[in-house]
Order: structure tokens, then sequence, then C-alpha cells
């Protein structure tokens, strides 16, 4: 008989447990945890995730996280995360990749196949005399999962850049609020730079894996930031179409929503538009022992809608997307 496989991803959006935080953490878990059952993964990947310091100049650890699985399946979980250098949790947004199946091997990428573009500010003010690095924002999570019978699952866990216009020196009169649109403009230039060149690493990772295993189970997800057809996805998918040449279709990268039909292809709700940011993508060995794949997006809030009337639900703004596989006997 086929073993089952779910596979899934979930952006906790911010999960911390600081005395400020609104709404506060019991809430969240109330909302939260529940979406978590139902998901009933064997792999959940989960983006945002703060680290707590509960005493002071302690190592942080992760209790809100902790508080959140306690009693779930998840909390006997193996374990993955991003560190910073030293090899601690960063304050905020962490990746985790959480498996019931072992961790035979971890890799957190920044810069290690792309080095930091150079480029000089436009708009900035003082002018820039020189080229800037332009740095992405946070690793990317490798992780090697053993699944029986002699294979393995590689896991690419992503939070790609936002949308957001990076800072401009000179140019902002508020965290949300810009001086001019040319500096709004490059802004938005440099943070696609920053959301493209991840995908960029992201997409070298996975041509290292193929090099080695041509046929591997290779499952690239996370927040993406980024539509189906937008250029990191694209870049991450490397689509027969896009390259010109089928002989490269093996190394294609399929997004399992594709089978969602299209009223419910959504994960996140913008001003009224439906929009697919939350991705699954995998290789074709892997694809071809999919046998569903569910958007949790029932009850998803309105995430800018929800801003102008200053409201934090505790829940999340993204829907899980969740992808069940049936792995084959020996």
């Amino acid at each position: 008989m086929p073993r089952r496989l779910r596979l899934a991803t979930f952006n906790l959006e911010s999960l911390d447990d600081h005395p400020s935080a609104r709404p506060p953490l019991g809430e969240r878990i109330a909302a939260l945890r529940p979406a978590l059952q139902k998901i009933d993964a064997d792999v959940l990947c989960v983006q945002e995730v703060n680290a707590q310091c509960v005493e002071h100049g302690a190592r942080r650890d992760y209790a809100a996280l902790d508080a959140l699985l306690a009693g779930t399946v998840y909390a006997g979980f193996s374990r993955a995360a991003t560190t910073k250098l030293d090899g601690t949790p960063a304050d905020i947004h962490n990746l985790l990749v959480l498996s019931r199946f072992k961790i035979v091997a971890t890799r957190q990428l920044k810069h290690d196949f792309v080095a930091p573009p150079s480029y000089r500010l436009a708009t900035a003010k003082p002018a820039s005399a020189q080229a800037m690095a332009i740095h992405w924002d946070r690793p990317i999570l490798h992780v090697e999962l053993d699944v029986g019978d002699g294979r393995r699952l590689h896991v690419v866990n992503l939070h790609l850049r936002a949308p957001l216009g990076a800072p401009i020196e000179g140019q902002k009169l508020a965290p949300f609020v810009w001086g001019s649109v040319a500096g709004w403009a490059e802004g938005i230039f440099v943070a696609a730079m920053k959301r493209s060149g991840q995908a960029l690493e992201a997409r070298l990772a996975v041509e290292r894996v193929f090099d080695a295993t041509p046929d591997a189970w290779v499952a690239v997800v996370g927040d993406f930031n980024a539509d189906m057809r937008e250029v990191p996805v694209r870049i991450l998918c490397g689509d027969p179409e896009d390259t010109g040449n089928p002989a490269l279709a093996s190394r294609r990268l399929t997004p399992l929503e594709r089978s969602v039909p299209a009223p419910e292809r959504y994960s996140v709700l913008h001003h009224g538009e439906r929009l697919m940011l939350d991705h699954l993508l995998v290789s074709p060995a892997l694809g071809r022992l999919a046998q569903r794949v569910e958007i949790h997006n029932l009850d998803l809030g309105d995430e800018f809608l929800a801003a102008q009337a200053r409201l934090a639900p505790p829940g999340s703004f993204h829907a899980p997307v969740v992808a069940e596989f049936a792995l084959p006997d020996r």
C-alpha cells in the first residue's frame, strides 16, 4: 500500500509573545491551532516565527511557537530553523520546517550562490557617491528528509521580500509615506532585486540537487510574495516555455495549485483581489506522486481592509497550502 505524505506551508505572520503584541498570544493560539490541526501535515513549513528572550540576556527561543504547538502532533516533530551568524534565532521572521520524518541535513542559504548585487541609488538625498551592496533580508532554509525506503525529500522553505519599497535615504516622510514618486519607484525596484535575487539563489540550490540526483524529490515552498507569472516564481519554476528548451523539462518545478479550480486558487485577499502568493513547487518525480492540493482560504480576511481599519485579527492573512502525496513502497 502507498504511504501518505502531507506537505504544507503556512505564514504565521509575526507569531510572538511580546507583552505589546496585539492580539495577544492566547487569542492567536485559539485561532491558529485549529488551522494547524486541520492541515494535518507530516511536513509543515512555517514563516514569520518570532523568537523570544524569556530572561534578559538569555538566548532567544521559540516560546510562542512551542505554546502554539503544545498538545498537537507537531510538538513532537523534528525541527530545523534559520539562524543568525552566531547560530541563535533572529528576533523576527524565522523560517522553520517541522517534520514527522527524520531530518538528515540542514542548510541555510544567504549569498552562498549569488553575491550581493552592487547598485548606486539614483534618488537618495544626499546623492550616493558610490554603489552599495543589495543584501537579501533573510536566509533560505533547505532541509533533507529521510522519508523511508531509501528515499530523500528535499524541502526548500523560503519567504521572499515583500513588494514594498526598500528604504531610500532622504525619501521617506514616515514608515509608509514617501516624499516623492521617484523615491518610491526606486524603493520598489530595489525590493524587486532582493526578491528576484532570493529566488535565483533558491533555484541554484535546486540545480545542485538535480546535478546529484536527476530524479530527486524536491519541493520549494513558502511565501513568495509573488503570483504565478511574476518573475520570482518563473525563476524558480524554470518552465520549458521560458527556457525554450524541452530537454530541460526534467528540471522544471510545477506549482501544484494549478490543480485547484481558478475561483478557489488564492492564498491572500488584498482589497478584494484574490492573490496566490504562497506556493508549493515540486519536481517532476515528486509531482507524479501528488494526489490532492488544498488551499484553506474559506475564512480568509482581507489584509488591506483590515489595515485600513487598524484591525489585527488573531489568525493569519495567509491561507495554508497543503499537498498530499502517495509514496510508493520499496
